[in-house]
């Protein structure tokens, strides 16, 4: 508005008037005006912002929901490091120093029936088992132990670059976690590198992958120090869908609070390909589940 163009035919007291009208109309259209766009601006804001809070990644790996099938006792002295089932036996590895073993286990019982201890200078971890040939894996010391199945007798040994923690198998190839977000194909003939792959979630490189375990063409990992379950595509490294096993594991941390909070986090996934089914368990977990996941 243009106050020069007020009519100079007012008088003064009328013009006073007229003007202290259009100054209090002018202002308060323009406040109200510039009130409004600028609630325009926040609301739009915060709506998009929290659109984007919101919104996932388009591969996101979906929700891998499961139900717990049966219940059978697990060794609590038992730092579950590798779990296998092999021709319908039980085999497990253990971790910490000079209590390290590689043994078969009643699935029943939970008992060992058979184990070889490792040298106290050696901590265990990852285990899997390929033509009747056992692979265990070392942490710190980075060594790799070969055994006959048969017997337990330890036949050789193997050097990594890396520290050991999940080890599986494809049936062809050996694939091995170091912590990272990495798996690693050793061809087990020679132990040789045959290819590495970054695992992902959502399109960033995942963490603290540990124990491994092959399913039905897919890499089913622990994530160290969470309650997750990853079903990893072993081509692209993309994580496909994760199961949240925090029900499971709070249960076991009421019924060891000595133990809790250290080191009693989900670890162990285990699966026997003539039945079908898929076991799990944890460091120094009193229990072993057997699991269905939903298709």
């Amino acid at each position: 508005m243009n106050f020069n163009e007020i009519p100079k035919s007012f008088n003064s007291y009328e013009s006073g008037q007229c003007l202290f009208l259009l100054y209090i109309n002018f202002y308060m259209k323009n406040y109200v005006s510039a009130f409004f766009f600028l609630s325009l601006i926040a609301c739009n804001g915060n709506s998009t912002n929290n659109g984007e809070q919101d919104e996932k990644p388009a591969n996101a790996p979906k929700s891998l929901n499961y139900s717990i099938v049966a219940t059978f006792p697990h060794d609590t002295g038992s730092y579950t490091q590798g779990l296998i089932v092999y021709n319908g036996g039980l085999y497990e590895g253990t971790g910490n120093y000079g209590r390290s073993k590689f043994k078969q286990v009643d699935l029943k019982t939970g008992k060992a029936l058979k184990e070889v201890a490792l040298d106290e200078k050696y901590f265990g971890e990852g285990l899997t088992i390929l033509r009747d040939t056992v692979y265990q894996l070392t942490w710190r010391e980075k060594k790799v132990f070969v055994y006959t199945l048969k017997d337990f007798k330890k036949i050789r040994e193997y050097d990594v670059d890396f520290q050991g923690w999940g080890l599986t198998t494809n049936g062809r190839q050996l694939i091995i976690s170091n912590g990272t977000g990495d798996l690693f194909f050793y061809n087990p003939d020679g132990f040789k590198l045959e290819r590495t792959q970054t695992v992902t979630e959502g399109g960033t490189p995942t963490f603290n992958l540990n124990e491994l375990e092959y399913i039905d063409g897919y890499v089913y990992a622990n994530q160290y120090e969470y309650p997750y379950i990853f079903k990893i595509d072993p081509a692209t490294g993309e994580i496909v869908a994760k199961a949240d096993v925090s029900s499971i594991w709070e249960k076991i941390k009421k019924a060891m609070p000595d133990k809790y909070p250290t080191d009693i986090v989900p670890n162990g996934i285990a699966y026997d390909t003539a039945s079908k089914k898929i076991y799990i368990t944890g460091k120094w977990w009193p229990e072993l589940y057997e699991i269905r996941f939903a298709q």
